[in-house]
């Protein structure tokens, strides 16, 4: 049925009958009409809402992954689930997910930022930057750029490796300062991480008191934990919705003014590097890319390295790169202080290799015991446990399933990490499942907290670096617990169903010196 022939009806129907008959047949019709524009031989799926979708139930989803793993047991690797009238395609399974982004990945490599993502950040969300650009010959030139800057900067060398060692033994001294009495670690994390970042790419690390450093970071956190309403989300979903909103819409204005004002800050910093550029003193990320915009010769390279694409490229990496290592550090600090004979464990490890000595990267086969703890925190708390939203960027098929051009992909890597054919006893915190007979280290490929592909996470080999030192270096110094008498916290976390990323809830640790 197309429109032309839609009107048609209801225009017979509103001649022949009264009001009530007519809404009654508008509805049916509009309803109808909704259902037979939907793809065909879609992956099957609950069956959700007329206009809604699955909406309702899964936001009333205490962890979204969890709900989706659940669902798939009855539907499928391959499902269906309904955001409002977009088909949203959810693959569950290792073999399933390693189809489609590694044998496959040109058909399932392109990213989709959902809707209220792209009104937050505006269309240079899926243009400009990394994280959600779509998948093309100009995000690939732009990762190979990015990549290599990174090796020369110090990735995966020693160079880097001190600027992390000594961001950890400033960590190490703002958790002194709290004197074993309880406190939130979450802020000094986020200093920290976001500081690595800082000097990658501006050159320079940052006192925690600049007001530089400090506007950053508010900008960070406004990023990460400010929440649409639902009014806000029924309007993405339902633009009629648009006139039925309270004073609460205003939500949505105050974070688009907080993505403006980050792109307005790294215009600064943009300026100020300008003033002393040198094309033969290569300084930092941001040199890299001037050099880049001065040597551009093809069309290709000029659309690339534009001042645009660079704010979106450094907001990309300042709130992918910050949140997630800061976020396994409080997940790991949490594991150990409920689990004290592993922690014990880890502590014996540290000090019978390391002693006070300042821990290398190149050490972590030394230390095989830390290591698998940080793999198995990963496994049980992977920061982003649905990865980041997926496309198709042409029709395509998966197990027999036509998957549309578009449609929002969700790869569940929480389904693979707690697959008891993969990980025995998925519950249980087991470090021992990640060490050979002999103590040693053992990687397993189904363990992918970074997810799979070439769209894989583009600071993994950062992320592992400051993730080891950083937890080495603070179980180096501390034994943590929990306050005394304080109730042991929610291990579940904080789901957000936007960024899809997974927090702690908020928690106090002591942090008591060790001898």
């Amino acid at each position: 049925m197309d429109t032309k022939n839609l009107l048609d009806v209801l225009t017979a129907v509103r001649h022949f009958a009264d009001l009530p008959t007519f809404l009654v047949a508008t509805c049916v019709c509009l309803l109808v009409y909704i259902y037979l524009q939907r793809p065909r031989n879609l992956p099957p799926g609950p069956r959700g809402w007329p206009l809604l979708g699955n909406l309702p139930m899964l936001r009333k989803s205490a962890f979204l992954p969890a709900t989706l793993t659940e669902l798939s047991k009855q539907y499928g690797d391959v499902m269906t689930t309904w955001n409002g009238r977009t088909p949203t395609i959810v693959l569950t399974g290792y073999e399933t997910i390693r189809t489609a982004l590694v044998k496959r990945a040109g058909d399932f490599s392109s990213r989709r930022a959902n809707a209220v993502l792209v009104k937050l950040r505006g269309d240079g969300i899926t243009a400009d930057g990394i994280l959600y650009s779509l998948d093309g010959p100009r995000l690939k030139h732009l990762r190979k750029f990015t990549l290599k800057t990174f090796r020369d900067f110090g990735v995966g060398k020693r160079t880097l490796e001190d600027k992390v060692n000594e961001e950890a033994n400033i960590l190490v001294q703002e958790v002194l300062s709290q004197n074993g009495q309880p406190f939130d670690i979450k802020i000094m994390m986020q200093n920290a991480v976001c500081n690595i970042i800082f000097s990658i790419v501006f050159g320079d690390r940052l006192d925690y008191d600049n007001p530089d450093f400090l506007r950053l970071i508010s900008l960070l956190n406004t990023a990460i934990e400010t929440k649409p309403t639902i009014s806000d989300i029924l309007t993405f979903i339902l633009p009629v919705f648009r006139h039925l909103q309270s004073s609460e819409a205003s939500l949505i204005a105050k974070v688009e003014r907080m993505y403006q004002a980050l792109r307005e800050f790294c215009s600064e910093q943009i300026q100020k590097h300008r003033l002393t550029f040198d094309p033969y003193d290569i300084r930092d990320f941001l040199d890299s890319f001037l050099l880049e915009q001065h040597r551009a010769t093809d069309d290709r390279a000029v659309e690339t390295f534009t001042d645009k694409q660079l704010k979106e490229v450094l907001i990309d990496l300042f709130l992918a790169g910050t949140e997630t290592t800061a976020t396994t550090t409080r997940w790991a600090l949490l594991y150990m202080m409920l689990n004290p004979n592993i922690q014990e464990k880890v502590h014996q490890e540290i000090d019978s290799v390391l002693g006070q000595s300042a821990p290398s990267y190149a050490q972590r086969d030394q230390l095989p015991y830390t290591t698998a703890t940080l793999a198995e925190v990963q496994r049980f708390k992977p920061v982003a446990p649905l990865s980041v939203q997926h496309a198709a960027p042409r029709d395509t098929t998966l197990n027999g399933y036509n998957i549309p051009q578009n449609a929002p992909i969700l790869i569940n890597l929480w389904s693979v990490h707690m697959d008891p054919q993969l990980f025995p006893e998925p519950n249980t915190f087991q470090p021992e499942r990640f060490l050979d007979q002999d103590g040693n280290f053992v990687k397993h490929e189904a363990l992918i907290p970074f997810s799979l592909g070439h769209r894989a996470c583009l600071g993994e080999q950062l992320a592992r670096m400051e993730l080891f030192l950083l937890f080495v270096s603070l179980m180096q110094r501390f034994t943590f617990h929990l306050p005394e008498g304080a109730p042991e916290p929610s291990m579940l976390g904080i789901y957000d169903h936007n960024t899809h990323v997974n927090l702690p809830f908020p928690f106090d640790l002591c942090a008591v010196p060790r001898g």
